[in-house]
């Protein structure tokens, strides 16, 4: 299923054990924070994990699906970090779920968009994050949660993918409430989304950096050559697909079709630094200004006034 929707889980006999972690998503070694519940990796990596403190299957206990951070190219939900042990404790069914990244998870490519029965390509790790929310919804009664209750929350680029799914006409009626910690698809200027034909190019252009000249070739490499061949390091593109998302998300949100449900917004402290916006110049109001002006497309004084930055 590579470059594929992801499927329902095969129906099996007996009892499966589910004791340990499945496999984190493929990924490099990008971050130095980043711990994991198991040392596995594989591109048969969506699983999810339930913290539950149900004792009977009718209590309709509250949900909430963690989705990690890590740029959308690292992380897991077998990260310590994101454990439901605390919130279980509190009466919440805590759960975390994987979804596919980097490359795997994020490549558009005109051979992918034709095979495909909506037409698009390249948004994989976001279809993973809404059939977890979907297999919640049909599955959690039976773990004492209540279906009509979830709330979505991540941090980072898990927040970044909170405020696409509640955009995206595939889950955004199956949200309760969310929450987001440093990450939105809002309020950058000059980032729109890009449409699914720059994404395609972009894709092109990706296989020929790595010497494939088709699908075939690129499915052909095994999932540890592909990843060390694609080396992506930054963002990933996502792109409108018509599918996961249909307009602008800016759009979305400015016409009010997005989930109608109440949202927690945050900031993790010192998420980015301030060098990061700069390349490296020193932190001072001077080269602050144009680097605001150019993230936010709003007068540098504006904001300023707003955080109390007199110099």
């Amino acid at each position: 299923l590579r470059w594929k929707a992801p499927q329902p889980v095969e129906n099996w006999t007996g009892v499966r054990s589910a004791k340990d972690f499945g496999p984190n998503p493929m990924q490099q070694n990008i971050f130095g924070d980043m711990m994991f519940g198991t040392s596995q990796m594989s591109e048969d990596c969506l699983y999810l994990n339930i913290w539950t403190p149900s004792q009977t299957w009718d209590e309709r206990l509250p949900v909430i699906i963690y989705f990690n951070g890590g740029g959308l190219i690292a992380g897991s939900g077998s990260e310590p970090r994101y454990a439901g042990m605390t919130l279980a404790r509190n009466g919440v069914i805590a759960i975390t779920a994987n979804y596919r990244e980097g490359i795997f998870g994020f490549f558009a490519h005109p051979e992918l968009s034709a095979e495909s029965d909506y037409g698009g390509s390249g948004n994989y790790g976001f279809l993973d994050q809404v059939a977890a929310i979907r297999w919640v919804k049909d599955n959690i009664a039976a773990f004492g949660g209540d279906p009509q209750r979830i709330t979505i929350m991540g941090e980072s680029a898990g927040s970044l993918s909170v405020s696409a799914l509640m955009a995206s006409p595939l889950c955004r009626d199956m949200i309760a409430q969310a929450m987001g910690s440093s990450g939105s698809v809002l309020g950058i200027a000059k980032r729109p989304w890009h449409t699914l034909a720059e994404a395609e190019r972009e894709g092109v252009a990706k296989a020929e950096e790595m010497g494939c000249h088709s699908l075939k070739e690129l499915r052909a490499l095994s999932a540890e050559d592909l990843l060390v061949k694609a080396n992506v390091r930054n963002v990933p593109t996502y792109n409108i697909d018509g599918y996961f998302m249909v307009r602008q998300p800016m759009d979305i949100y400015k016409s009010g079709e997005q989930a109608h449900v109440p949202c927690l917004i945050g900031n993790n402290n010192a998420e980015m630094s301030a060098e990061m916006f700069l390349g490296g110049k020193t932190p001072t109001k001077g080269n602050l200004a144009p680097a605001v002006e150019a993230w936010l497309g709003v007068p540098a004084d504006e904001v300023f006034a707003k955080y109390g930055i007199a110099e």
